[in-house]
């Protein structure tokens, strides 16, 4: 629940700390004194947007902070949000929420100390608190909000849910089927283009580091007349003819050096290594001779060679140019278009596989749709009649209330039924829900948005609270001057009403009515003063003799009288009455179960 909310330089509340209790919260005050801006607060400090013509004249900004103690089950909830946000839950509980409002425009929002968009502010503050101000009960006009309620009063969320991810799946098929239906021509040139590319790498039969090992025999082919030249030269200048030149060749040369050094070595036996390194320079130059005459028989003039060689680098050049710098990038390209190819040729892009999975997926959710619409008008009627009942409680006179539940037609839509008319469907299901209210009876039922007055639809909203309450799972319920439109005769019925909902829920209420105020568990006043040429509001807490007086003064104006008094007393004493009647009736009820 709400246990605290700090407001500084709010409109005209300077600085004030209201602090909650469980049950019923009731502010009372005269017109002007600052009520609603207490709401104002709380809706911005919850995320809602607020203008910065709200930060009090003078003033660098504006701070709102609340302090909320959950249940288990309401923390559970919001734990998935805490841990998207990276924010830690406090161990004994409790969730702080700030905001600052800038002079400026600009405005921080704050969770458990740390920053925070608005909009999760705002995901967390709905699951906190549900805020009822005198312009939201137009939402129950839509009927979108009246088969959302519809539906929460039947306990129908999962089911709406899992038919809501059909819903969604059935509209993918669909919408694939239209676009292979509008773009066929285009994916069969897509295919052709595909196939041509995966077959021209395949035939080309690439391996990686082939375009390096072409570029060098290349280079030896073009210059195969000078590598021989050179090579020719080398061995004759090793192990030529010393017949046919005047110079010794250097084989010549290194064997004489090798006879010397094996002479110098039978005369000193220390110079035995020197003539063995000169043996080894006679081999190397016979084995370098060899070498060389090898590689001279290697090397031959091969033009048609050389032109295979050129035609290979030729096209592995051209497919560079289409696919890849390097080869491994051609490879790669090619795997990625055949993966394509498979997937445009495969069971994705079968047309008629597609229309048989979405006739599957119809007559699926045509089962999960008519399921879903029995279970609303069997819940409808239901719900109906304690409405009826409830708003009858509300002295609304002999009203008659009924909720509509029926299908519209839609030749895009599914059959609940073979060879049935095809109804719209979305994500909610295949029903339209409409509340009609006759305001008296004998009159035609008609839509509650087109004929409910303001005092009807507020106290039809707190009807559908009651009764809502049970699987309402928002802890903390506000409620902003329910009583528009009703008169003293019924403030006692919507006093119970509100004080029901103390069960399941904390209320925080702003009353006119002292019929409503008399059934607080605790009675907070909103004051305004002036302090120093400006307008302050101010908040306190009443009790016994000063909350009497206010009940007094809400029914027969200041100064405060006798009579008044006295019927601010009795007010007080009908309300524990009712209370304790609505305690025992419960106990009641469990002992005779």
């Amino acid at each position: 629940m709400l246990l605290e909310l700090s407001i500084a330089n709010f409109a005209i509340i300077e600085r004030t700390t209201i602090r909650f209790d469980a049950g019923l919260n009731v502010l009372t005050g005269e017109t002007g004194a600052g009520k609603s801006i207490l709401l104002d607060a709380l809706g911005a400090v919850l995320g809602q947007r607020v203008s910065s013509d709200l930060v009090r004249t003078g003033a660098k900004a504006a701070q709102i902070e609340a302090l909320f103690q959950p249940e288990p089950d309401v923390l559970a909830r919001l734990a998935p949000t805490f841990a998207d946000l990276g924010i830690e839950i406090d161990e004994d509980g409790t969730i702080v929420v700030a905001r600052d409002i800038l002079a400026g425009g600009r405005s921080t929002a704050r969770l458990n100390g740390r920053l925070v968009t608005a909009s999760a502010l705002n995901a967390v503050g709905a699951a906190l608190v549900d805020i009822h101000g005198q312009s939201d009960h137009l939402a129950i006009l839509k009927t979108t909000e009246q088969r959302a309620m519809l539906d929460r009063f039947a306990g129908l969320d999962e089911r709406r849910t899992l038919l809501a991810g059909e819903v969604r799946h059935w509209r993918q098929v669909r919408q694939r089927i239209r676009d292979l239906s509008t773009n066929d021509r285009e994916r069969e040139q897509r295919i052709d283009l595909l196939r041509y590319q995966v077959e021209e790498i395949d035939e080309a039969a690439l391996t990686v580091g082939e375009d390096e090992d072409l570029a060098r025999e290349r280079e030896v082919l073009q210059n195969a007349d000078r590598l021989r030249h050179d090579a020719g030269l080398a061995i004759a200048a090793i192990a030529g003819d010393d017949t046919a030149s005047d110079a010794p060749s250097a084989s010549t040369l290194l064997r004489a050096v090798e006879r010397s050094m094996l002479d110098l070595a039978q005369i000193d036996a220390a110079s035995q290594g020197l003539a063995e390194r000169a043996t080894d320079l006679v081999v190397l130059a016979e084995d370098l001779a060899r070498d060389l005459g090898s590689y001279l028989d290697a090397v031959q003039l091969d033009p048609q060679r050389l032109a295979e060689v050129e035609d290979r680098l030729a096209l592995i050049q051209s497919l560079r140019r289409k696919y890849g710098a390097t080869i491994e990038d051609i490879l790669a390209y090619g795997e990625d278009a055949r993966g394509e190819l498979d997937q445009l040729g495969g069971a994705a892009f079968d047309i008629d596989a597609l229309h048989a999975e979405e006739a599957t997926l119809a007559r699926e959710l045509a089962t999960l749709a008519a399921d879903l619409s029995q279970r609303r008008s069997k819940a409808a009627s239901i719900l109906s009649k304690r409405i009826a009942q409830s708003v009858a409680e509300l002295r609304m006179g002999r009203s008659e209330l009924f909720i509509r539940v029926q299908q519209r037609p839609d030749p895009e839509g599914i059959p609940l039924r073979d060879g049935g008319e095809r109804i719209h469907i979305d994500e909610s299901g295949a029903d339209d829900v409409e509340f009609l209210i006759a305001p008296d009876a004998g009159e035609t039922l008609r839509p509650l948005a087109k004929i409910a007055s303001g005092g009807e639809t507020a106290r039809i909203m707190l009807a559908l609270k009651s009764i809502l309450s049970d699987v309402d799972e928002t802890p903390t319920l506000v409620f902003d001057e329910i009583d528009v439109g009703v008169g003293g005769r019924s403030g006692q019925v919507v006093g119970e009403k509100l004080w029901s909902l103390t069960g399941h829920h904390q209320v925080i209420v702003i009353t006119h009515l002292p019929q409503i105020a008399a059934f607080a568990n605790q009675h907070l006043r909103i004051a305004k003063q002036d302090r120093n040429g400006r307008l302050v509001s101010t908040v306190i807490e009443i009790r016994d003799d000063e909350r009497l007086d206010e009940l007094a003064a809400m029914l027969d104006g200041t100064p405060v009288t006798a009579a008044s008094r006295a019927s601010a007393e009795e007010m007080v004493r009908r309300s524990d009455e009712a209370m304790q009647r609505m305690v025992s009736l419960p106990a009641a009820a469990s002992t005779a179960a």
